[in-house]
């Protein structure tokens, strides 16, 4: 099938950026036409800045990201990248350095290890867990999560507001007489659930039981969406929307390519909101965020993004695993500043923890 000229810029643009080692997924290949198709750009610069936004280019590679963009869309010519045969993958940290990040390397710790270094690769994750946790989790779930008040409405014995359709229907029944006026009362239905997951080194021990939990979720929630964060943002929701727990957790692996990788959360989020059907699905919804907040990209980036968040949210909680301790107290910059705008910065250090703090937000409401 022959694509539209106007979209074959933007495939091949992104094509051009995953040759020069920018961590770019087919899903935001797909996601990028599609917020250019939104905002329906004025001029060649809305390109730039939704592809900025969408695929989360660092600041220090701005100016080679700009070459590659100049090179597609106006035909500039730029030097050619030397193909390297080393196993090893060239990142470049916010100090503008270039560090080589081994792919095999596993010393990573949660709260010791956070880097902003993009490192791309692909692992197993396990399927089998706290089984307990997870079946409970999911029998409770299914009516326990938040909910809010429909604009429809149904009959009730103790209602709000004079049903008069029923009554008068009932009226034709009795010969016109009305012994019993009917009433009705608006319906509750699930709110929606935003699931925000860090799949950062630094949650590198707890990511089988987050991407576990996050399959639960998925098929207990009647709208939901999920979304990878690492050093870029992936949508993982499909995936997870498989009913079998393997199948979907394959699908995962191949979705997420930063897995176990650089933190750059702000970043990460920053792409969500740029997204307006992204973005548009965190009004009004429950957002649970499942990371350890230990950002280092730019701390601005994360406190912006949380303050938008939780403007547009139902509630936004944060789940990390170093709150274990009561006397938590965040001590990172970024997450720091960010707590005001969180509902709730809880504990997040095994799927027990979580799993009742998500059953227990109906009763916060």
């Amino acid at each position: 099938m022959m694509l539209p000229k106007a979209v074959q810029p933007l495939l091949e643009f992104a094509v051009v950026l995953r040759r020069h080692g920018f961590a770019v997924s087919p899903d935001q290949d797909i996601a990028f036409i599609e917020a250019v198709g939104v905002l329906g750009p004025r001029d060649i610069w809305d390109i730039r800045r939704a592809a900025v936004a969408l695929f989360a280019i660092p600041k220090e590679r701005e100016p080679e990201f700009d070459a590659l963009f100049r090179a597609v869309f106006f035909g500039q010519t730029i030097a050619a990248e030397a193909v390297s045969e080393s196993e090893e993958v060239d990142a470049l940290e916010p100090t503008g350095e270039t560090v080589e990040v081994e792919r095999g390397d596993e010393q990573s710790e949660v709260g010791l290890e956070a880097t902003a270094a993009e490192r791309l690769g692909e692992r197993r994750l396990s399927h089998a867990g706290d089984e307990a946790a997870l079946a409970a989790f999911a029998n409770a779930a299914r009516d326990g999560l938040p909910t809010r008040r429909s604009y429809r409405r149904t009959p009730a014995a103790k209602g709000d507001a004079l049903d008069l359709r029923r009554t008068l229907r009932r009226a034709v029944r009795q010969d016109g007489e009305i012994f019993r006026l009917s009433v009705s009362r608006r319906k509750r239905r699930q709110r929606k659930v935003l699931l925000l997951v860090d799949v950062s080194g630094s949650m590198k021990d707890r990511t089988d039981d987050l991407m576990r939990f996050a399959h639960a979720l998925a098929h207990a929630a009647g709208r939901f969406e999920a979304y990878t964060l690492g050093t870029r943002l992936t949508r993982i929701t499909r995936a997870l929307a498989t009913s079998d727990r393997s199948e979907a957790l394959r699908k995962v692996e191949q979705a997420v390519a930063d897995i176990d990788g650089g933190t750059r959360i702000g970043d990460a989020l920053q792409a969500f909101l740029a997204v307006p059907r992204y973005a548009g699905f965190a009004r009004g919804a429950v957002v649970i965020v499942l990371s350890d907040g230990l950002e280092r990209g730019n701390p601005d980036a994360m406190v912006d993004a949380t303050r938008r968040l939780s403007r547009m949210a139902w509630r936004l909680d944060w789940l990390t695993p170093l709150a274990a301790d009561p006397q938590f107290e965040p001590k990172t910059a970024a997450l720091s500043a960010a707590r005001p705008y969180l509902d709730s910065l809880s504990d997040g250090s095994d799927l027990g923890s979580i799993c009742q703090h998500v059953l227990n937000l109906s009763r916060a409401a």
